[in-house]
């Protein structure tokens, strides 16, 4: 089933809020690497970034992709459209973010592919109705 928009956004929402979380958690250390800001500022950015990244995918991001899907005759997109999506999100939130390049990219990217992979992969295990309630988790 096409995923509604609802649907979208509860899954947006609830993979940023888990997945995300733990996986800046564990990336964390790892972005000191890239930057000379402790860690307590690596990770007071990382989850800016990743707040900016649910409230603007949210309120700007899935109502035009929703929109656009509107013009597909299966109204959703193929997997690799919904994968490119990461440019225009990442060109949004970069600037907004206050971080560095390379921390920026380390953490965007890399938590943006771990998102995706969960939800194409695992989600449909533990969430077995999740694909036939339009993407909606309740």
């Amino acid at each position: 089933m096409t995923p509604t928009l609802f649907g979208r956004i509860q899954t947006r929402l609830f993979v940023l809020g888990t997945v995300g979380v733990l996986w800046t958690i564990l990336l964390g250390p790892f972005l000191l690497l890239f930057t000379e800001a402790s860690l307590r500022d690596v990770y007071r950015r990382s989850f800016f970034t990743l707040f900016l990244v649910a409230i603007i995918g949210t309120v700007v991001w899935e109502p035009i992709y929703h929109l656009l899907q509107q013009f597909r005759w299966e109204k959703d997109w193929p997997a690799l459209l919904g994968f490119v999506t990461i440019v225009n999100e990442g060109i949004v939130v970069f600037p907004l973010s206050g971080a560095a390049a390379a921390p920026f990219f380390v953490h965007f990217v890399t938590t943006w592919l771990v998102a995706f992979l969960f939800v194409n992969g695992p989600m449909r295990v533990p969430f077995i109705r999740w694909r036939f309630a339009g993407g909606r988790l309740a």
